[in-house]
């Protein structure tokens, strides 16, 4: 199939990697604990942890797997918010030679029974505010191994014990729970550290992570990324922001989950292989905390979706902030809203940049160039030793500007689905470029647009009408706080267009959001239906979960 456009590089950025010299992602985590030992790696409710400890603690909690017999290739569950505890769980079982499978900590228990069973785990990671759904469930899985740690375990004695008897005590926030057998992370690191570590030999094609994301069937699936795969984007991700970042001096905020595959690449691997301070936000649905905490550091870079951008623009105080250092903004995991990125951009000052991935890809695929100045709508260049393939329902390459399936091929991309060759199947063409569910088109520059998911699109009256394109419509508005647009059933178009809207303004009414959205889109695609909500159910990130809305529609 021939390329229809050609593919072009910002400045300084190769058209290929190599990651030969890369055997594994512990190799990277070592060299970067090396080069920047003494510099502070990770920053969580003022605690600081740097590279050399984070190293020690890595080798002793592979230690303490290693003295529970666990082997190479043994899956480890984590399942925490953005605490110190994360990386290093996350590193110690890399070193040891098994998989991480990450679990979101709002699982209900038939969800986190699913992901155990699936992937096998036979050891897990929990923060204590979550250990009552595990426990429901434990008995149904493989976990034979259970360490339970506190929000406050790492922060030292007096911080320590203040953070847990708010988390306790204060807020409630954690049920009741018996998990008999589970220890401390203070003890499995001592443990470890009693046991001491042998070196497990890796190589690049041996599994990392089992990633799970839903799919084409609704059944949770757990994405197989290699060594390979995460080092392929951490380089590629490198190369990009490389002329713009400087090593050991990158202070980065991280707000999304470290459990979620846009954090975890990007700000867990990519800004650690740079020697970057990273401050981790435990709870980024509190803006007026996370705000507060920003406040406090010289912050270079942060990462997010469009809705915690959105969030942090409406709070009153986040404007006070100094933003003088700030470099970066890269918005992912959902489409970037033009007037988020125009009021991000008059406010701080940088520009809001998109990315595009997902987990199947590692995630990056696509990234807008970071000296862009301003927002261009586009998700981005493909990136390094990447292939953008637009195709129809056939498999065909479609015409240049032309809207079609995004199709993504290159060293990134997934072994596979764990266990579900069917599945992958699916998702796979026979010359390996992956169907993302994505429907996009290029510009003659070679710059990639998202229209929509597929699944979402709307069809009225046999017209194709993208929620994206409406949501940001509605959102120009200055009474609109938030927006999600749907399809509803309708007796003459067969479809029409729904939205809920979160009101900044309570003043605004339906009739106002319908005439403002006539001068901006066609007829057809204009919303029949207005829906007031005091807020929009999300997922874990904070992308708003259309099919919710959907269900309840």
């Amino acid at each position: 199939m021939e390329k229809i456009w050609l593919q072009s590089y910002p400045k300084g950025v190769p058209a290929e990697i190599d990651i030969d010299h890369i055997p594994s992602l512990v190799a990277l985590f070592e060299k970067a604990c090396t080069t920047f030992a003494d510099k502070v790696a990770y920053i969580s409710m003022g605690r600081e942890i740097t590279y050399r400890q984070l190293d020690v603690e890595a080798t002793e909690f592979a230690g303490w797997l290693q003295a529970k017999g666990m082997q190479k290739g043994d899956r480890v569950a984590l399942m925490m918010p953005n605490i110190l505890q994360y990386p290093v769980a996350l590193f110690g079982t890399l070193r040891a030679g098994c998989v991480v499978v990450n679990c979101n900590p709002l699982y209900t228990p038939r969800e986190l029974e699913h992901q155990l069973k699936d992937s096998g785990a036979t050891a897990i990671v929990i923060v204590e505010n979550f250990a009552h759904t595990l426990e429901q469930v434990i008995a149904h899985t493989a976990i034979r191994h259970v360490v339970v740690t506190s929000m406050g375990e790492r922060l030292g004695s007096l911080k320590g014990m203040i953070v847990n008897f708010v988390v306790r005590r204060v807020k409630k926030m954690v049920p009741a729970w018996h998990l008999p057998g589970g220890i401390s992370f203070k003890t499995a690191l001592a443990q470890g550290r009693a046991n001491g570590f042998k070196k497990v030999a890796l190589e690049q094609g041996d599994l990392a992570f089992l990633q799970y994301t839903g799919g084409t069937t609704g059944v949770s699936k757990g994405a197989m990324l290699t060594h390979a795969n995460i080092a392929s984007n951490v380089t590629q991700a490198y190369n990009w922001i490389k002329p713009v970042v400087r090593e050991g001096e990158e202070f980065i905020v991280t707000a999304l989950p470290l459990y979620h595959i846009f954090a975890l690449t990007a700000n867990c691997l990519t800004f650690l292989m740079i020697g970057a301070r990273n401050l981790l936000i435990a709870n980024p649905r509190d803006i007026p905390g996370f705000v507060k905490e920003w406040g406090k550091y010289p912050v270079t870079v942060v990462t997010g979706v469009n809705t915690l951008f959105n969030a942090l623009l409406n709070n009153p105080d986040f404007d006070k902030l100094d933003f003088s250092t700030m470099r970066v903004t890269l918005g992912g995991g959902m489409a970037v809203q033009g007037p988020v990125a125009d009021r991000w951009r008059q406010i701080t000052g940088t520009p809001l940049l998109q990315a595009y991935g997902l987990t199947e890809t590692s995630p990056a695929a696509t990234i807008n160039p970071l000296d862009m100045e301003e927002f261009n709508g586009a998700i981005g260049l493909p990136i390094s030793s990447t292939e953008v393939s637009i195709r129809d329902d056939y498999g065909n390459e479609v015409p240049l500007g032309q809207v079609g399936e995004i199709c993504i091929r290159g060293p990134q991309v997934m072994k596979g689905y764990w266990q579900r060759d069917d599945e992958t199947a699916l998702v796979f063409y026979p010359d390996r470029f992956l169907r993302t569910g994505d429907m996009g088109y290029v510009d003659k520059k070679g710059f990639v647009f998202l229209v929509d998911r597929k699944k979402d699109m709307i069809l009225v009256s046999g017209f194709n009408v993208y929620p994206n394109e409406v949501e940001e419509a509605v959102a120009m508005h200055p009474g609109v706080m938030d927006v999600a647009a749907i399809g509803v059933a309708d007796e003459h178009s067969g479809e029409a267009v729904k939205i809920f809207v979160v009101r900044k303004d309570p003043k605004v009414t339906e009739r106002m959001l319908i005439d403002h959205c006539r001068g901006l889109l066609t007829g057809y695609k204009i919303p029949k239906h207005v829906e007031f909500r005091d807020d929009l159910p999300r997922t874990n990130v904070g992308k708003i979960l259309r099919r919710a809305l959907k269900e309840g529609a």
